[in-house]
């Protein structure tokens, strides 16, 4: 057994982890001849704004973008306050200490935390790097007898890459402020995702349907056994299939080879079809086919896999994933790599022949390449910790819900990928029915191999289905069949899906675009920019995402091109490998290539460099053209052209123009959805809203339907008139804008009403619309108007006696209530997923979390999968609102005053404000100045 080295060499010693929690786990391998603190993330960042940009320094003509371009690129770094007390602690801990122990992730982030924590605590002690890639008893040992120095190459690598963010962001964002909207962002990875969602939605709404038929047929066997085939051809021509139809005109990619058939054709190709000589056994072909285990998780896949089986996003994968790490229970999370160490080669096959004998164990360990260029982030796939990878089962109890069903994801990946390969038969018939042919197609497992662990999910349910065995009937070649019914069937062409968060990473992956610590960053960023939104797991672009899009391809297109974005990722691996000069690659790229040195693969577009670039567009761009996209040019019954209409995003929105009508545009409206029949209904909508009902007879006022960010609305007044508030009175639940008229809108603003004055108390009775639902009031006394009651119609007497039923308790009777819909079981608690009428209305619970439903969402229309998104997002914002507003008043109580200490600064250094639990990317997380 490795034991720890001499307490006199080392006694005591300070290691510096990023993490508490990670300091916690390290501690308990250590024992007490070792201090474990932690950094908690990054200690010292490029200043965030001028606020924080030291005096001395503000008047520099670099000062905005925390660079001195001018002097090799030397980054100023200050460290935030809430940074100040941990790194006083580090000090003094340090005083104390004989020497010191660098022991953050070993990824190129980890290296800069500890080269940031070298320069700030200027230890006079000796230091040493500690790397690791598990948080094992084994693994730690293990790194203090091989320490290292810290590596030079991954902290220029790792600054570069924030320098050259800083300046594409600090360049490029104020353009996009200028011409488009105030706090808007553009990044070096983000900016290219962001138009990967725009350029699939413009495939979407370029795309044009197209419908044609096919057949099912059902055939008999001599052995009275029964197939389905579908018809692949008549005569000489092929049955098309959706993806022979080109996507931009709907039209036959090559028409002389195919059959298109409408349903006339397809009934009449049945009735001749049933009258012909008995179908029979055209051919049958079987061929055997063998399926081999993917790799271990790297995180990308990880995260993609995680979104597919669990429904996780990228950010919540992360999560249960460093948390993991932190505790000892899986490899570093962050890594490119599908390597396995011997160590656990030898776990996995021990395994594989204790659980599931030795057919299931190949010969020889499974080796797999890494596919990912210049994969640094770390050492090994991600993997159960240890030489002996505790089985999920015995885990159940220790790990919260997402991080059992994580660590379960992992192990049986992990174990699947050292197993045998699944091997089977695939079988085509092909029927021949005059002369119509059909073809069946199955498929059946003789081994499963690795599939008895771990099946891969897919992006496309459809694919899905097809991986399902399907057994075919054993028939011979000329073997007479029986027809026992042929069906037509429609079919129509379908856009391309959007993206998930699955296949946006796996498409940047594969475009070499960012890095897998990055990820999850970008994608929360995208939507909390409001570039993106989601509508069950699609990721959909709003029309200011187009908007930036459009602008940077007009007129910086280098800075959103897939190629080059993919080049400089490659020239930042390049200087982590100590190939290429750091200072040389961020003034080529800022102050250009006059020179065309080969060395830097620069389009000669942008010769002039980042700088000049930026600076010359500012006057040349129409910010009105960026902003505006043509929805199209309606007709009339005749055919005659009308005014085009126009979707323009302004600074407070988008909304749509045509000639002088406008009306504004929802921002969770999908671009694809705004067809030209859609734009002009809302345009009619809001000419109606401008237009009176009619005219209140007691005021002489305009009364008005509007329709606000909160639903339909009813309004007396005019909105301009400041001498005399307008009134405003909110639909009743389940009443439809189309249901009100003058009358109806006078009734809802006569509300709060006083019906008549109690016999008992002598006080009045008043019937109201509150914020839970209509109700009545007499003194104290409240009343909810039940299900079939309204507060236009209610009577004295029915007010009466609802006051004088015993008072409705809302909580009781909530948890007694019978669910609206069950959705089905969630994946997190297994507990049904209900819809539930509360007192604020309809909302969604797993059992744990409640989540409201949107008002532009019923509870018949709700799905599961939007359930689980509001789920998610509530959890994201701290559970349930009487939970967070419970945190929220314990946090303010003790909240003090912000320390109004002058930050301490340097230069040459990096980091950026970390939460609590040590999340240290730093890559291209929109890095634009506020």
């Amino acid at each position: 057994m490795t034991k720890l080295p001499s307490a006199s060499s080392l006694t005591p010693a300070l290691v510096i982890v990023e993490s508490p929690a990670k300091a916690k786990t390290i501690g308990k391998y250590l024992g007490s001849d070792f201090i474990v603190e932690a950094s908690v993330g990054h200690i010292r960042d490029l200043p965030k704004g001028a606020r924080e940009i030291p005096e001395e320094y503000k008047r520099e003509s670099w000062a905005r973008l925390g660079v001195n371009v001018d002097a090799d690129f030397e980054p100023l770094y200050v460290i935030p306050d809430e940074k100040s007390k941990q790194i006083k602690k580090l000090k003094s801990l340090l005083r104390d200490c004989k020497s010191l122990y660098l022991a953050t992730d070993e990824d190129r982030e980890g290296e800069a935390i500890s080269w940031h924590l070298l320069e700030t605590l200027n230890p006079r002690v000796p230091v040493q790097r500690l790397v690791f890639h598990e948080i094992t008893r084994t693994a730690i040992l293990d790194a203090l007898q091989h320490p290292r120095e810290l590596d030079r190459d991954l902290v220029n690598a790792q600054e570069a890459r924030r320098i050259l963010d800083r300046l594409y962001g600090y360049e490029t964002s104020p353009l996009l402020w200028y011409k488009i909207r105030n706090h808007l962002s553009a990044g070096r990875v983000q900016s290219v995702a962001v138009r990967l969602v725009v350029d699939r939605e413009r495939e979407r709404i370029t795309f044009k349907s197209a419908t044609y038929w096919s057949m099912l047929g059902l055939f008999g066997t001599e052995s009275k056994s029964q197939f389905q085939a579908s018809l692949i051809s008549v005569g000489k021509k092929s049955i098309p299939s959706g993806k022979d139809f080109d996507p931009k005109t709907g039209a036959l990619i090559n028409p002389t080879k195919y059959l298109l058939l409408d349903q006339s054709a397809t009934e009449a190709l049945v009735t001749r079809l049933r009258s012909a000589t008995p179908a029979r056994v055209d051919s049958v072909e079987e061929k055997p086919y063998t399926t081999r285990p993917y790799p271990p998780f790297t995180t990308s896949a990880l995260q993609q896999e995680a979104n597919r089986k669990l429904n996780f996003t990228a950010r919540r994968t992360m999560s249960a994933a460093q948390s993991l790490y932190e505790n000892g229970y899986i490899t570093y999370m962050r890594t490119d790599s599908t390597n396995l160490s011997q160590e656990a080669l030898n776990a996995a096959r021990r395994l594989v022949k204790e659980q599931y004998g030795d057919a299931y164990l190949p010969e020889k360990p499974r080796y797999y390449a890494t596919k990912v260029k210049n994969a640094q982030e770390a050492h090994e796939a991600i993997r159960p910790a240890g030489n002996a990878f505790a089985l999920p089962e015995t885990l159940r109890g220790k790990l919260s819900s997402d991080e059992f069903r994580l660590y379960d994801l992992i192990w049986k990946r992990t174990i699947a990928s050292q197993m045998t390969d699944s091997r089977g038969k695939r079988k085509t018939i092909v029927v021949a029915l005059d002369d119509a042919r059909f073809q069946a197609s199955g498929k059946t497992i003789e081994f499963p191999g690795y599939l008895r662990v771990y099946v891969e999910g897919k992006d496309d349910a459809n694919a899905e289905l097809a991986d399902q065995e399907l057994i075919l009937p054993d028939v011979h070649e000329g073997e007479t069949l029986s027809c026992e019914s042929l069906t037509p069937q429609e079919h129509t062409t379908a856009p391309p899906p959007r993206y998930s968060e699955a296949s946006l990473t796996k498409t940047l992956e594969d475009k070499g675009i960012g890095r897998p610590s990055t990820y999850a960053s970008i994608i929360d960023l995208i939507l909390n920019r409001h570039y993106v939104f989601k509508r069950g797991g699609a990721l959909i672009p709003t029309w200011t995402a187009f908007a930036v899009c459009q602008l940077m391809e007009r007129n910086i297109p280098e800075l959103i091109d897939y190629s080059f974005t993919a080049d400089m990722e490659n020239e930042l691996d390049a200087i982590s490998r100590g190939e290429r000069d750091r200072v040389e690659y961020l003034r080529a790229f800022y102050f250009g290539n006059p020179d065309h040195d080969a060395k830097f693969p620069f389009p000669a577009s942008f010769t002039p460099g980042l700088k000049a670039l930026i600076d010359s567009k500012r006057g040349e761009i129409d910010a009105r053209e960026i902003c505006s996209f043509l929805i199209g040019t309606p007709t009339d019954a005749d055919g005659n052209a009308g005014e085009p209409i126009y979707l323009r995003v302004g600074r407070y929105g988008s909304y749509l123009e045509q000639g002088e009508r406008q009306a504004s545009v929802p921002e969770e409206t999908p671009p694809d959805e705004l067809t030209v029949d859609k734009a002009l209904e809302m345009l009619d909508v809001a000419i109606r809203a401008e237009e009176p009902l009619g005219i209140c007879p007691d005021t002489g006022k305009p009364v008005y339907l509007k329709h606000g960010r909160f639903g339909w609305y009813v309004q007396r007044g005019d909105a301009g008139d400041k001498s005399d508030k307008p009134q405003n009175a909110s639909l009743l639940k389940g009443m439809q804008n189309g249901d009100v008229n003058l009358e109806v809108a006078l009734a809802l603003l006569s509300l709060p009403k006083t019906l008549g004055v109690s016999p008992v108390s002598g006080e009045p009775v008043v019937v109201s619309n509150g914020r839970f639902g209509p109700y009545v009031k007499c003194g104290e006394e409240t009343r909810s108007l039940g299900s079939d009651q309204s507060p236009l119609d209610i009577s004295f007497d029915q007010a009466l006696e609802l006051l004088a039923k015993p008072k409705h308790n809302a909580r009781t009777a909530t948890k007694k209530s019978e669910p609206l819909r069950i959705l089905g079981k969630s994946p997190d608690s297994n507990e049904e997923i209900r819809v539930l009428d509360g007192r604020y209305g309809p909302y969604v619970t797993d059992g744990e979390t409640n989540a409201s439903l949107p008002k532009t969402v019923t509870p018949e229309q709700v799905t599961l999968e939007q359930a689980l998104e509001l789920l998610e997002a509530r959890r994201a914002k701290g559970g349930t609102p009487r939970r967070r507003a419970s945190a929220k008043s314990t946090t303010k109580k003790a909240t003090t005053k912000k320390s109004s200490a002058k930050k301490s600064t340097t230069k040459k250094s990096a980091t950026k404000k970390t939460p609590k639990k040590s999340s240290k990317v730093q890559d291209d997380i929109s890095d634009a100045p506020f």
